[in-house]
C-alpha cells in the first residue's frame, strides 16, 4: 500500500510534540539537567570564541592610547539526526484521550533520553553528535589509587575549573561508582555512619558533593571511576525546533498496528572544554 496522507500523518501536533517529547526530554536526560539547551530553527548553531582578549595599558595624559584587538573563533554545532520508529495498536492510535497521547509520548521520550545521554558520554556515536570523552582539551584530575576516601579531587576540580573561568554546576557518573561514594563517612572510625556525600533538601534522594549536585548516568564509564564536573555555561544541548512525530497506518496493514516515528536533531557544544574536568581513579 502507498503512502499518502490518509495512512501517513502526525499522531501528535506540533505542541503536543513539545509538551509530550521536547520538554520531558530536556527534564529527564541528564544531558538536558547539567547542559544549556539552546532551541534552534536554523540548519546550525554559532558559537563565537574570545581565544584572545584586547589587551588594555596603562596610558600617560595626553598619550596615544596602543590599540589592541580580539582574536575571534567560532564553533560550529549541526545537530544529528535522532529516530525512533516504534508499532502500537490501532486501538490505541485512534484514542484521542490525554492518557493515550500520553502514553505514546512516554515511550518515546524514555528511547531519545537513552540514546541522547548515551551520545553525551561516548567520545563517537555513529552518525551522532561527539560525547565528552572525545572533547580535546578537557581538564583531569587524578584522584586516589583506587577508591574515592575523600572529597579532595571534587575540591581540586572545582579550582581548576575555576581557573579556566568556569564554575562546575554538576557531577555526573556511573550509578556503581555514585554507590561506592555514597558509602564514604565523614570520619574514619568504625563507628562512624555519617555519610560524607551532603543531602539536597529540595530533591529527596539527590546527592551533592560540595554543595554540588551529583547525577548518574549508566553510559558513563565505569574504568578508573570517573567523574565529570561540568559547568553548565560552557555546556550546549542544541535542539532543532522541528521534532516530529508521525504514524503510517500501512506497513502493518495485515496485523491492524500503525508505525510511530519521532524524529529529532540534537547535538552537544562546548566552547570552553578546560573548563570542564573528568576526575579518575589512578
Amino acid at each position: 500500500m502507498a503512502s499518502t496522507t490518509s495512512t501517513f500523518a502526525p499522531i501528535l501536533t506540533p505542541s503536543q510534540v513539545g509538551e509530550l517529547v521536547i520538554q520531558p526530554l530536556i527534564q529527564q536526560s541528564v544531558a538536558g539537567q547539567v547542559l544549556t539547551t539552546i532551541p534552534i530553527t536554523t540548519h546550525s548553531y554559532r558559537v563565537p570564541l574570545v581565544t584572545a582578549d584586547p589587551a588594555a595599558s596603562w596610558t600617560a595624559e595626553g598619550a596615544e592610547i596602543t590599540a589592541s584587538d580580539a582574536t575571534l573563533d567560532e564553533l560550529e554545532i549541526t545537530p544529528s539526526k535522532l529516530a525512533a520508529l516504534s508499532v502500537i495498536s490501532t486501538e490505541l492510535a485512534n484514542d484521542s484521550t490525554p492518557a493515550a497521547a500520553q502514553a505514546v509520548g512516554d515511550g518515546i521520550v524514555r528511547d531519545l533520553t537513552r540514546k541522547v545521554d548515551q551520545a553525551l558520554f561516548t567520545a563517537t556515536t555513529t552518525n551522532g553528535p561527539g560525547g565528552l570523552p572525545g572533547v580535546s582539551g578537557v581538564t583531569s584530575v587524578s584522584g586516589p589509587a583506587s577508591a574515592y576516601t575523600n572529597v579532595d579531587p571534587f575540591s581540586d576540580a572545582i579550582y581548576t575549573s575555576a581557573q579556566h573561568n568556569g564554575e562546575i554546576t554538576a557531577w555526573v557518573t556511573n550509578p556503581a561508582t555514585a554507590q561506592a561514594l555514597a558509602k564514604v563517612k565523614q570520619y574514619t572510625s568504625a563507628d562512624s555512619n555519617v555519610p560524607l556525600l551532603g543531602a539536597d533538601p529540595t530533591m529527596p534522594g539527590q546527592r551533592q558533593i560540595l554543595g554540588i549536585p551529583l547525577l548518574t548516568s549508566p553510559y558513563v564509564t565505569t574504568t578508573n571511576n570517573v567523574v565529570w564536573g561540568i559547568p553548565k555555561t560552557f555546556g550546549y544541548f542544541i535542539l532543532r525546533q522541528d521534532a516530529v512525530v508521525e504514524s503510517d497506518r500501512s506497513v502493518f496493514f495485515t496485523s491492524d498496528r500503525v508505525a510511530v516515528r519521532a524524529i529529532l536533531r540534537a547535538g552537544f557544544g562546548f566552547p570552553n572544554p578546560a573548563a570542564i574536568v573528568k576526575i579518575a581513579t589512578t
